[in-house]
């Protein structure tokens, strides 16, 4: 029997006979729609802590955006240039109750997303555009040969109850944007393919109540007959309704019909929607942040991505909490590198692999600037970091070379990995504590 490529899709997102969708249409775990009665036993699945466990919206790049060149932490030195359009202005605000001066745009987040954001000056020790998959492996600190979305869904699949512990990719532009999970490539899925398969008129979310009654009709038995009454009473309350699993159809149809193309707004709209149906721990986006501006008169392009870029971001922040996902998504922002930032950076700049600026924004987060910058070989690189109070300079515990493996690390903490795991997992770096609520 041949597979259609739509079917093909279908299944890799929602499993053999649809058990992501039966999940998302029933309320009720994929684990228990799989496993039965089993399901229901201790120790089916090991998660250290639930309580912390978050969705992922990982933004990477592989051009080497400026993000660092307009950054809180970045305003301390006169000779650190920026761009000096009205639009990217030094701006003055505070961050978790920490004063700071940064471009413009990121003081138009408001302020509740600024207290849960996270500025993270390290360096990634690369200035090729190919080694971002090597970046994303923390460059040779995680054991096995794993990228750190991988180890983040791993860890993160079991407390979620996703469908499945792979990462997805919606918005990779070139090929070392692309993930892999055990050592194997992971596909791309571009919105629009998303939407042309869920929203189609026999697509699977048009029929999500009959298969809504149809699952609970071949599950009766599990649930009147063999399940305890505490049992019961536990898969009763986690039922949808008709007129749920009919809200959570239109809600969904209504979101996937507005992507228009694989833009970023769209693969927001994509992230969130696969979020809400419980498909994966990690989603992979990309929002320009100025690219490869090697040849950027004025740095005009730096600045119309900035402004576009930090838009994209609170409008993300905004649809999280419209629905009602604020504190279950974090969002992480790791790139290849970074780009020069001294004098003679004013008509475009080079790939700079001694600083780059990573953000963590989420409940797990404490706000703040993590590390610092001051004149490495020639240009700026990144401080070594404190550990304890996030500062960077000298007497750091975390020497610059070691900060990407610690952002790693921190990051794998934050979403409530267990301390052993994540020594065995990144085996170099050290937890910032400062960055943790």
């Amino acid at each position: 029997m041949k597979i259609s490529r739509r079917e093909a899709l279908i299944s890799g997102l929602f499993g053999a006979g649809y058990v992501g969708l039966r999940a998302l249409a029933t309320g009720l775990p994929a684990a228990v729609l799989m496993h039965g009665r089993r399901a229901l036993a201790d120790g089916m699945t090991t998660c250290a802590d639930k309580s912390k466990a978050q969705f992922i919206i990982l933004n990477t790049s592989g051009q080497g955006d400026p993000i660092n060149a307009n950054a809180p932490g970045t305003y301390l030195d006169p000779n650190i240039v920026h761009s000096m359009d009205p639009a990217m202005a030094a701006t003055s605000m505070t961050i978790g109750g920490q004063a700071t001066t940064a471009a413009l745009p990121w003081s138009t987040l408001p302020q509740s997303v600024l207290d849960r954001t996270c500025f993270w000056h390290i360096m990634t020790n690369t200035p090729v555009h190919p080694k971002e998959p090597d970046v994303l492996k923390l460059f040779g600190a995680t054991t096995p040969d794993e990228m750190l979305p991988s180890l983040l869904a791993k860890q993160l699949a079991p407390c979620l109850g996703t469908l499945q512990s792979q990462p997805i990719t919606l918005g990779a532009t070139t090929p070392s944007e692309g993930l892999t999970y055990d050592g194997r490539a992971l596909p791309i899925l571009p919105p629009l393919a998303l939407k042309a398969t869920l929203t189609s008129p026999t697509g699977p979310l048009t029929d999500l109540q009959a298969l809504r009654d149809q699952t609970l009709s071949q599950l009766d038995k599990l649930y009147r007959n063999d399940a305890t009454p505490a049992q019961t009473k536990y898969l009763d309350s986690l039922i949808n309704s008709q007129s749920e699993a009919r809200g959570i159809r239109q809600d969904l149809l209504s979101s996937l019909s507005s992507i228009a193309d694989n833009g970023i707004d769209s693969q927001i709209t994509a992230a969130i929607a696969l979020i809400q149906m419980n498909v994966t721990p990690v989603i992979a986006i990309h929002i320009p942040f100025g690219g490869d501006n090697h040849h950027d008169p004025g740095l005009a392009v730096e600045t119309r991505d900035t402004v576009t870029g930090v838009a994209a971001l609170a409008s993300l922040m905004s649809q999280l909490q419209a629905a009602g996902l604020q504190d279950q998504v974090t969002f992480m922002a790791l790139n290849v590198f970074g780009r020069t930032i001294g004098p003679g950076n004013t008509d475009g700049r080079q790939h700079n692999q001694n600083h780059q600026v990573s953000l963590t924004i989420g409940k797990p987060f404490r706000g703040g600037i993590i590390g610092g910058v001051g004149p490495v070989a020639g240009d700026y690189g990144a401080l070594a970091i404190n550990s304890q109070s996030g500062r960077g300079g000298s007497g750091g515990d975390i020497p610059a070379p070691d900060s990407l493996a610690s952002f790693g690390k921190t990051a794998l903490a934050a979403v409530g990995v267990d301390p052993a795991v994540i020594r065995k997992a990144i085996v170099q770096g050290s937890i910032v504590s400062a960055a943790l609520v």
